[in-house]
């Protein structure tokens, strides 16, 4: 592997992270070709197969939703209530963990008013939701929804599968107990190209047109993939667990990124430096190093 990323501390090299960098049509780095799961990149990708297979949001605005790795603020809470109770679902069927919010500000309001983790708060609610008014719209069993041989599950992979251009290479429980499937990076970087250059109206571009217009949905307010969808027009980004975040533009194309060793804080400043050999103008994400309480270093693209 090459690598990607240094941590430095007081201008000394700290940590080293390995990775994978794909880029649509062009050499990446490292292995692009082996699968691996992308954890909640695939979501964007699962929401065009629900789609697909006949489900209709009450609003576009819903399917940002349904992508979402949610930070658990009440906005998004609340809108997860909304798709299941258009369904006629109580929070009973969502088949996801119990969980606190993700983000630290709404965990800590949440448990300062007493509350406690429930499913509805897990980030993959919102897909949990929408996947279960998939299954509503055609009739199929709703307490088997997370089996990957349910229909829902095997319409969703089919999806995956034709938007990577390739076959899944294994099926996986995701933490949120939903499958994973595994694609390789140079896949989903083509799969998220196609989301962004598909025709107006197409499953794809309403996926990628809610994200793009209601980032805060699909993450939080002050989330890296909010920050840099509300401030790079047209850019669709989608981290997923253990250092997976995939991004792309219709004018440069798409990229995914994968740090080895599952690090988060590698992954951003890797990707900026990824689009920005695209072109992509982006907003500055501080990844600083802390010492006392202030900045003493960074983590830094290495090519």
């Amino acid at each position: 592997m090459t690598v990607v990323a240094e941590v430095v501390r007081s201008g000394f090299v700290e940590s080293v992270h390995h990775g994978v960098v794909a880029f649509t049509g062009r050499a990446g780095v490292g292995d692009i070709s082996s699968p691996f799961f992308p954890r909640s990149s695939n979501k964007p990708l699962q929401t065009v197969g629900m789609l697909r297979a006949g489900l209709v949001p009450r609003e576009e605005t819903d399917l940002a939703m349904i992508s979402a790795s949610h930070d658990g603020e009440p906005f998004h809470v609340e809108r997860v209530r909304g798709i299941l109770s258009a369904a006629g679902l109580g929070l009973e069927s969502l088949g996801c963990p119990a969980q606190l919010p993700a983000g630290e500000q709404p965990r800590n309001a949440w448990l300062r008013d007493g509350g406690s983790a429930e499913p509805i708060l897990m980030n993959c609610s919102g897909k949990h939701a929408g996947m279960l008014a998939t299954c509503v719209v055609n009739g199929w069993p709703l307490d088997s929804y997370l089996d990957p041989k349910h229909p829902l599950q095997v319409a969703l992979a089919d999806a995956v599968s034709e938007l990577a251009g390739e076959p899944i290479a294994a099926t996986g429980v995701d933490g949120c107990g939903a499958p994973v499937l595994a694609i390789s990076p140079a896949g989903l970087a083509r799969a998220f190209l196609r989301l962004v250059a598909a025709d107006p109206g197409t499953p794809e571009r309403r996926v990628a047109d809610a994200m793009r217009a209601h980032p805060a949905l699909v993450a939080g307010t002050g989330s890296p993939d909010t920050v840099l969808m509300a401030g790079a027009p047209g850019l669709l980004v989608k981290s997923g667990a253990d250092g997976v975040v995939a991004a792309a533009s219709p004018d440069a194309g798409g990229v995914v990124v994968k740090i080895s060793d599952g690090s988060m804080r590698a992954r951003m400043p890797v990707l900026l430096a990824a689009l920005q050999r695209l072109g992509v103008a982006t907003p500055v994400l501080e990844e600083p190093v802390l010492g006392g309480g202030r900045p003493v270093g960074e983590v830094r693209a290495v090519w």
